[in-house]
């Protein structure tokens, strides 16, 4: 039986904006493959170019050079795309109308898919996705954006992700905007749909220890390249690139018990 294709495969991809002297070079002949249903994070520092990365996997950009397949083909048709990889950003409010509720919100996301539920469907798996993160469906009725704190926004972003099921979740910064405990819990959500929904998950972060405690693999990237990849032992405990050694050592020292260096 031939093996299963790479869910992203990338050869020599780069991303540049502008041109002349105004030319921004985001992403820089990148090389890689995710396999299906693992858990990789692409971890740097701000302008490393790793949320360019994330919209080229979500079919928001297209690269300038080379070639990018999601399951050995290339990103032809956004709508299509979006039925089978889904994201969670920084910014849960940015993602949501302010002048509809919630949980019409959470509802109209199925019109992105080939073949929408029958109504009763439908609630049913919002129900279902608001008590997989904690929230009974009677909590947000009639409930907007602006009433509920970013934590739990966060939460209703995952909860759309648990409702529509997607086969990729590309998580970039998802945990950035809230406290540590929220930040547990939402990285036990994650982990969650994981399990239950076997999807692959790419996070797109600056944390490396955020990277070590959940990655199958990690990409480190700095000035559109990547410098450093590997499984989180060799990478994180390991390191090679200076700015591999430059993240870690950028983490408290209270979070540094899992290093062993």
């Amino acid at each position: 039986m031939p093996s299963k294709p790479p869910i992203f495969s990338a050869k020599h991809v780069s991303m540049t904006f502008g041109h002349g002297k105004k030319i921004c070079h985001a992403v820089r002949d990148v090389s890689f493959d995710i396999a299906d249903g693992a858990i990789v994070s692409v971890v740097g520092g701000s302008g490393c170019g790793k949320s360019v990365l994330a919209k080229i996997m979500l079919g928001l950009y297209k690269p300038t050079l080379g070639n990018f397949q999601y399951q050995g083909h290339p990103i032809t048709n956004q709508r299509d795309h979006w039925n089978e990889v889904q994201s969670v950003f920084q910014d849960p409010f940015s993602c949501f109308n302010q002048f509809f509720t919630i949980r019409s919100q959470l509802k109209d996301a199925f019109g992105i898919l080939k073949n929408k539920p029958a109504k009763s469907e439908i609630d049913d798996r919002v129900d279902a996705a608001l008590r997989a993160v904690n929230v009974q469906p009677t909590e947000i009725v009639g409930k907007y954006p602006f009433e509920l704190s970013g934590g739990q926004m966060q939460r209703m972003l995952l909860a759309r992700i648990f409702a529509l099921r997607p086969k990729v979740l590309v998580a970039d910064e998802p945990t950035s905007m809230v406290d540590a405990c929220v930040r547990a819990n939402i990285l036990d959500y994650l982990m969650k749909l994981k399990q239950e929904l076997g999807m692959t998950i790419v996070f797109v972060t600056h944390d490396i220890g955020l990277a070590y405690y959940v990655s199958d693999q990690i990409f480190i990237m700095h000035e559109g390249r990547i410098v450093e990849s590997g499984i989180p032992d060799a990478v994180a405990l390991k390191p090679k690139h200076p700015v591999t050694i430059q993240l870690i050592d950028d983490i408290p020292d209270i979070h540094k018990d899992w290093i062993k260096r």
